[in-house]
This record gives C-alpha cells, structure tokens and sequence, in this order.
C-alpha cells in the first residue's frame, strides 16, 4: 500500500477544504466500505485521506417534514432503514437500504457515500491483467467478448457496459431525490437522476461530481405514492449480493386506475435508470397482471443484452411485474 496523509477537519467547510488542498490523488473516508475494499485490490491508491465520519452535522435525517425527506450524508443505512415513519410511508427507501448489505456493513455505511459505490465488475477490480476503459481510460474493455454475465442491458458503450451496483439509489431515482452538494465554490443541489453519468467514451468519469465536492445532503420530495411502494430485488442467493435486476416501483390508484407511477430499475443500467416507458403504459389503465406485465416488458424494450447476460431481458421484466403486484396489494390496503 502507498503511503498518503491524513486529515480529519472538524466542519463540512473544512473538508471540502482539506479535499481540494490533496489535489487530484484526495479521497473522502465515510463508511470505508467502498474505499477500503479498492484500495486493498490496488484499484483506489489515493495520496490524502480526509476523515469526515465524525461530522455529526451530517448524521441527521428527518423523515416528519410536510414537504420532504431530509437524510444528512452521513446518516447510518442502519438507521435510516429502520425509521418507523420511513418504513410505513416509503416502504421502497427502507427495503432498498435493508436488502443492500449485511448487517455488519449497513451499520458502518453511510446514504451519501452510499451513492458514489463503485462497480463490481470483475474485470475492474481484477487489476491491471485485465483492460478496463473505467481504471485506465484507453486500455479497452475486457468485457467486450469477455464473460459479460454482470453487463449492463441499458446506458452501456463500446468503452464500458459496467453495471451501477447500488439499491439506495436506485430507490431514490424513482421519487426524484436530490442530492445537495459542497465544494469551495460554495453549495449546488443535483438532480439524483443526473448525479451519475452514462460511460460513453469516458466511463472513468462516473459522476457529475467535482474532485473536491461533498455530498452533504439528499433531499426526497414527498409522493402520494409513496405508501404503496416496493424495492424488489432479484440475486443470485437470497442475501447479502448484489442485484441481478432490481426494481423500485410506487404507484397511487385513483378508482381502480394508475393516477401516478414511479418505475426506477437496478442491476440492469450503468447508473439508476427511470423508466418512463413503462411508466407510460401504466397510467390511467387498471393494474391488473397484464398492464404489470406490458409495463415490464415496456421498461426492456430498448436493451441491449450481450452474450450472456440475454436472460436478463426476461428477468428483468418479471422482476418489474412482481414489483408492481407488491405495490397494488400495498396500495388496496385501507
């Protein structure tokens, strides 16, 4: 491991401060669990470390307000998971947080930090034997003609096809969370679904992110459907992985009719990916098994599978239905 400094400010203002001072090689520390794990595989060797996991500044959250969600970057996934207002009112933002990780990482991971996860593409974290576009920008993609099983079906490239490995945000892209954000330029708010870039020719930069800018807030606005909501996911075990198709899904009925819907997928996109089209073919129509069903097939029209990711497409599909049925049965309760 290369040595790096380290830095631990004592305010937001100071962190941002002390991220722009350690220059290009600089990495935040909030959960580790992301960083950590890169920089034992040799992906992530950052030159300065700024710890900001004391900021308790950043740890609140507030889920009782009339017009939003408030969740400080730095709140626990632990924590927000089990909030009783959350768990009743947006039952998709509670599952996400609880079917991402093990108890053990759920506690140590934070919601901001959360977001910026970085791929489990295997050939991106095997090191420098395998060519990737995302670790070495020009080296090629190993995936393509590889074992592309994990590949994305949506948002993918000739440069990359990696997969966005979170829940948490996934569930955010379907109730049009936004991120707030400070960097010593001062403070900006984002757009969750305009947070994480699509590869194209550059799949190294992932996020609309500045090297030294914060996540110190993401703010969820509030939706009649949010109490008939769901965070479905699909894995290859029960627990404990990462999604092979996922889906957040919240619909509010209006006499026996789709009044609004919200379709965000996951396991299947290079970033959080809304799907309007099957959100199209939900509204105004009753949700009966097959509306379910042409709005799942409706999300995957556009895929684009690869060798061996194909069974995905139904997968996926399915997967959205299922969803669906979870969320009418929610949504049917007095």
């Amino acid at each position: 491991m290369r040595s790096f400094t380290y830095a631990r400010p004592s305010t937001p203002a100071e962190a941002v401060a002390a991220i722009a001072d350690g220059g290009p090689g600089a990495r935040f520390l909030a959960g580790g669990t992301t960083l950590y794990d890169l920089m034992k595989l040799g992906v992530e060797a950052p030159l300065a470390i700024v710890d900001i996991t004391h900021l308790d500044a950043l740890a609140r959250f507030d889920t009782s307000g009339p017009d939003e969600l408030v969740f400080g970057a730095l709140a626990r996934m632990s924590d927000v998971a089990a909030d009783r207002r959350l768990r009743e009112d947006y039952p998709a933002l509670s599952e996400a947080l609880s079917k991402a990780a093990s108890q053990q990482l759920r506690t140590m991971a934070r919601v901001g930090p959360n977001l910026l996860q970085r791929t489990r593409c295997a050939y991106f974290r095997g090191g420098e034997a395998f060519p990737c576009n995302k670790r070495r920008p020009g080296s090629g993609c190993a995936a393509q003609g590889g074992q592309d099983r994990g590949n994305a079906l949506l948002g993918a490239s000739d440069a990359c096809a990696a997969v966005y490995p979170g829940d948490w945000g996934v569930a955010l892209a379907a109730f049009d969370a936004v991120v707030d954000t400070l960097s010593p330029r001062g403070k900006r708010s984002i757009p969750l679904l305009s947070l994480h870039r699509e590869p194209g020719s550059t799949p190294d930069v992932e996020t609309a992110l500045a090297a030294d800018e914060l996540i110190v807030r993401i703010r969820v606005p509030r939706s009649g459907a949010g109490r008939a909501s769901t965070y479905h996911k699909i894995r290859d075990r029960e627990s404990y992985a990462f999604a092979l198709a996922s889906a957040a899904v919240a619909v509010r009925l209006d006499a026996g009719a789709v009044a609004e819907a919200r379709v965000a997928l996951g396991g299947v996109a290079t970033r959080p990916w809304r799907s309007p089209e099957a959100e199209e073919v939900l509204l105004g129509q009753p949700l009966t098994d097959e509306v379910a069903e042409r709005a799942g097939q409706a999300a995957f029209a556009a895929a684009r599978p690869g060798v061996h990711n194909a069974f995905k497409v139904e997968l996926g599909a399915r997967t959205v239905a299922d969803a669906l049925r979870i969320a009418r049965g929610r949504a049917e309760q007095p």
